[in-house]
């Protein structure tokens, strides 16, 4: 098991000193479900939801919290991000929707903290905009899928 990166040798936090790595081409791609009562799916489907279209207000917080990350994580290296986006797959046969971030940059660091933060926001958003008809909605399963670039060059379903 690797050792934790972001302590210095008396047990202070710190941000990791990226300047001596290479900046290579680094991807990330990070997914999470929101489950609801199947009639807020519905609203969310038909886009008759009071606040507007649910999924293009959470697409564009998904891309904003992305870029937001190393304001809200306070050991996260500011990133030059080449590419952000944040899709949804609705899931009628679980009551739910899916999201899936995929953030890139090509750079001395990795991009998956910004993907994770991008599915969560995004959810947020939908909670947000739905909770007055359903505010028993759940979070589930957010997990980085895929990580590309770096150390590790390519790291697979982290989450099975």
């Amino acid at each position: 098991m690797n050792e934790l990166t972001h302590f210095d040798a008396q047990g202070q936090a710190h941000m990791v000193d990226v300047g001596a790595k290479p900046a290579t081409h680094r991807i990330a791609i990070a997914e999470g479900y929101i489950t609801m009562q199947p009639e807020t799916l519905a609203i969310i489907q038909a886009g008759t939801a009071k606040k507007g279209d649910v999924l293009g207000v959470a697409r564009l917080a998904g891309i904003m919290a992305a870029k937001k990350t190393s304001d809200l994580i306070p050991l996260c290296h500011p990133i030059a991000l080449t590419k952000v986006s944040v899709d949804f797959e609705v899931l009628p046969e679980k009551n739910a929707v899916r999201c899936e971030a995929r953030t890139e940059t090509v750079g001395q660091t990795g991009v998956e903290m910004e993907a994770l933060t991008a599915v969560q926001i995004a959810l947020l958003t939908i909670y947000d905009m739905c909770k007055a008809v359903d505010p028993k909605m759940i979070f589930k399963d957010i997990s980085l899928i895929r990580k590309t670039g770096g150390k590790y060059k390519n790291i697979e379903s982290l989450a099975l």
